[in-house]
């Protein structure tokens, strides 16, 4: 493992963590949206995330007793993907989305989900920050040290 691949990992993180806080505010912000551009309504977006340099503690420990060998592993957003679930039908006559007998039909987001999901994510990527700020520290003691 190289001297800045902590700082690497850490930063494919908060890549990570900014696409799905993105994610999350655009579903918040078409919470109530009944006619998307493809005339029916909003489905709400999840961000998949893959791991990067498939590895394990034991294939990471041989490669740094080898020195070499695998790339830092790390986080990268694979897709982002329509939840399929349903949305919930709502009794308004008067709105102009409403069917025949009166319903509309709600986008499937659910702002108490979202906002735990915004909660989680902020969590993440302070997580990434002060691992990033760790790395920072120790690089810099280091350094000192060789002084």
């Amino acid at each position: 493992m190289g001297l800045f691949d902590a700082i690497g990992i850490a930063g494919s993180g908060l890549t990570a963590d900014r696409i799905r806080m993105d994610v999350t505010a655009e579903n918040l912000a078409n919470a109530d949206t009944t006619k998307a551009a493809n005339g029916q309504p909003y489905k709400r977006q999840e961000v998949e995330l893959a791991q990067v340099g498939a590895r394990n503690f034991g294939g990471a420990l041989s490669s740094a007793i080898q020195q070499g060998g695998q790339q830092p592993g790390g986080v990268q957003v694979s897709g982002i993907v329509a939840d399929n679930t349903p949305g919930q039908q709502v009794y308004d006559p008067g709105n102009p989305e409403a069917n025949a007998q009166g319903y509309v039909t709600m986008p499937n987001v659910s702002t108490v989900t979202e906002m735990t999901d915004l909660i989680a994510e902020s969590q993440a990527y302070q997580s990434d920050v002060t691992a990033m700020q760790t790395a920072k520290s120790m690089f810099s003691s280091t350094l000192g040290l060789l002084k």
